[in-house]
């Protein structure tokens, strides 16, 4: 008989950095639900096993915050983002670069809420600290751009938002080249102010962009694509293409309701501006 083998301890931290990895994949596909359950057993091995104030607790804090705003739970976004900046500004100091990465997200939270007017100091503050540490140049430095540029737009700053949009497209093609997440992003917002400031041709072709290029990024039914084809089919009633615009409000429904439920406030926006098309231009549902 063989003598009993003894079962090998578990690393904690290995544990957790497979649950978070395991979690951001599920993220990035668009698997919401999968997600959340992995980034919480995560937090309570880091919690229980390492420490409170750990920055590996903070890095998932501030990851399932992120979740939390693709889901639309803002309040418990910004309780963790909270908790996350607490810990990493007591570790690494207020002017680390991983801090600017808490400001920048509490800002976007802001912004996804509504609140634009509060969310720029707090992307301000971001570009603030990664200036100051990195090249003005630089990927990080062009990603905080884009936020400062997104609260501007929601207060109708349509002037100052451009010129940071299209500094941080120059930065980003130029380390990433001409297809990167980044990109399809800034391609999205830029189309939406121009179609904000009715320069609608011009929309339309970074909306077909943005949207070619997040389906070959991320796939054709993730939430993201959705967001844009929702995007898109606002300006192309606009444009009075009413069909054009039901077939993207459909495919973007879809989507939504699959990787979002169908009570999520994406879920109930998109619906509401269907069947407004389908109300204004007597449309059938099809």
């Amino acid at each position: 008989m063989q003598d009993a083998q003894p079962i090998p301890a578990v690393d904690p931290k290995a544990l957790v950095h497979s649950l978070s990895h395991a979690a951001e994949v599920c993220r990035a596909k668009g698997q919401y639900r999968q997600a959340e359950p992995l980034y919480r057993q995560a937090l309570v091995l880091a919690e229980t096993r390492l420490w409170a104030d750990h920055l590996e607790v903070a890095g998932i804090l501030n990851n399932l915050g992120i979740l939390y705003k693709y889901t639309g739970q803002f309040a418990e976004a910004g309780r963790l983002y909270r908790r996350a900046l607490e810990i990493m500004e007591a570790a690494l100091g207020p002017d680390h670069t991983e801090v600017a990465t808490l400001y920048h997200n509490l800002g976007g939270l802001e912004h996804a809420r509504g609140r634009h007017s509060e969310g720029e100091p707090l992307v301000r503050r971001s570009v603030e600290i990664r200036e100051k540490a990195l090249r003005h140049d630089s990927v990080e430095v062009a990603a905080d751009l884009a936020a400062p540029a997104a609260v501007l737009d929601g207060q109708g700053k349509y002037d100052e938002s451009e010129p940071l949009y299209r500094r941080a497209l120059v930065i980003f093609e130029r380390v990433h080249g001409p297809e990167h997440y980044e990109i399809a992003i800034n391609l999205n917002n830029l189309a939406a102010l121009y179609h904000a400031r009715g320069q609608w041709a011009d929309a339309e072709l970074l909306y077909r962009r943005a949207l070619a290029m997040k389906e070959k990024l991320l796939g054709p039914e993730h939430p993201d694509v959705a967001m844009t084809l929702n995007n898109f089919a606002v300006l192309l009633k606009a444009r009075g293409r009413p069909e054009e615009a039901a077939r993207h409000y459909r495919r973007a429904l879809t989507i939504f309701e699959l990787g979002l439920g169908p009570d999520h406030s994406k879920v109930i926006t998109c619906r509401e501006n269907y069947h407004r098309l389908l109300e204004g231009f007597q449309l059938y549902e099809g």
